[in-house]
């Protein structure tokens, strides 16, 4: 897995052959921030990434300038992981690892977020419920995103906070404000 752009360009970051998480394809990463390239001037913003998974989303927020990041995830193992390669990337100071599960951390979370990323298991249950709890929450600023990663097996474009929905491949991204 490799950092498509910023300060960290090209950078990879190899998780062992035994981890647990399906990191988004480069592809689709690379596709994300180019959309979020045309909305967003990423100095200084406050992102939350949840689920974090390798870490993948949030290294490449930190190489493109980003103020601070927090990364929420559960694993034992793949917030060590996380927590490992941003101190190897130098990065250790914008990013802040939250080893919590999701759902118990958004209601506890006292921050605000100028984007909050999902990128869930598929298959996760409530992952249906995921954009009510992060909108309904209080931790995004007003006219901000929240975008959550999903499978063709959901749909959100009848959420009335949705705003679009990108496509690439077998990933889609759900957009929401």
């Amino acid at each position: 897995m490799r950092i498509i752009s910023g300060s960290l360009k090209g950078k990879t970051i190899t998780p062992p052959a035994s981890y647990k998480a399906r990191p988004t394809t480069d592809f689709a990463r690379e596709a994300l921030f180019d959309v979020l390239n045309n909305e967003y001037e990423f100095e200084d913003l406050k992102v939350l990434d949840l689920f974090g998974g390798t870490g993948a989303i949030s290294f490449e927020f930190v190489s493109r300038g980003i103020g601070h990041a927090w990364c929420v995830e559960m694993a034992p193992a793949n917030a060590a992981f996380i927590s490992n390669a941003a101190r190897q990337l130098g990065i250790a100071d914008k990013l802040t690892v939250v080893r919590h599960n999701v759902f118990d951390f958004i209601p506890l979370c006292t921050e605000k977020f100028d984007l909050v990323f999902a990128d869930p298991p598929y298959a996760l249950d409530g992952l249906d419920s995921l954009p009510d709890l992060i909108l309904d929450s209080g931790i995004l600023h007003p006219e901000c995103y929240f975008i959550l990663e999903h499978g063709s097996e959901h749909s959100f474009k009848a959420h009335p906070r949705f705003v679009k929905e990108k496509v690439y491949g077998r990933v889609h991204f759900s957009f929401f404000e």
